[in-house]
């Protein structure tokens, strides 16, 4: 614990057989009390790896449910086993582990009830492997969104988050879609809720075991990365409602 509040880091896995120890073993415990792994259906041995860590908290779905999917349930249960803190973490080891004392003291002292690892800040983005294809859309998208939302945020698209109680407790999560785009509108909730977003340079890392979605789903996640950040400008301005921004069941 810090400050007397409750460290959770969540792992929403698929096929992470392969790194997911790695990934374990950086955790540092000295702060995290409790780990959430929830397996998306994966057709490897994640679980039977997460079982031999030691992993208390190991939740299989036995149909896929996609990216957002997962992420649902890693929330739902991480609140559920009292977290006043929720990091997640990938653990296709793609985000390094070093980074959670940071983001988790800055939500701990109250700077950011919200951090994002940004693997944009600072120029490590291209020398750590990431294609030339997704920084330039990664760049085009993130200028896009930040003029429709009204932010400055260097990135909206790392998957290496951190979040209060209270964040996860005032979004609709459940609205959101179960794919891919899952990530941008819950950023979007939260920059509409008025969310203070901290970042913090997080080091870029692709490799053969990291997951990574190929061409054609990218074209149709920055068509959907659109979609949501034109939503909350029509949101944003009253001339539209959408559901998702709504907390209503």
């Amino acid at each position: 614990m810090i400050n007397n509040k409750k460290v959770v880091v969540v792992l929403p896995a698929y096929n992470a057989a392969k790194t997911l120890e790695q990934t374990y073993s950086e955790i540092p415990f000295d702060i995290v009390d409790e780990v959430v792994l929830v397996d998306d259906a994966s057709k490897d041995t994640t679980v039977e790896v997460a079982h031999k860590l030691g992993i208390h908290h190991i939740i299989r779905h036995e149909q896929n449910k996609g990216y957002g999917g997962n992420q649902k349930t890693c929330y739902k249960k991480a609140l559920e086993i009292g977290a006043d803190i929720v990091i997640m973490l990938h653990p296709d080891y793609q985000y390094t582990p070093a980074l959670i004392p940071s983001m988790v003291h800055l939500i701990a002292n109250e700077v950011f009830p919200v951090v994002l690892g940004s693997r944009i800040l600072g120029n490590g983005a291209l020398a750590g492997g990431m294609p030339l294809y997704k920084y330039i859309a990664n760049r085009f998208l993130t200028l896009t969104q930040n003029l429709l939302v009204n932010q400055k945020l260097s990135e909206y698209h790392t998957g290496y988050r951190a979040f209060s109680k209270q964040v996860l407790e005032s979004i609709p999560l459940h609205k959101n879609s179960d794919d891919f785009i899952f990530d941008n509108q819950m950023l979007s909730q939260i920059i509409y809720k008025r969310f203070p977003i901290g970042e913090i340079t997080c080091p870029t890392k692709y490799f053969d075991d990291a997951s990574s979605i190929n061409f054609k789903r990218s074209v149709t996640y920055g068509f959907g990365v659109l979609s949501t950040s034109f939503k909350h400008f029509l949101q944003r301005i009253g001339v539209a409602s959408f559901s998702i921004y709504d907390n209503e069941k």
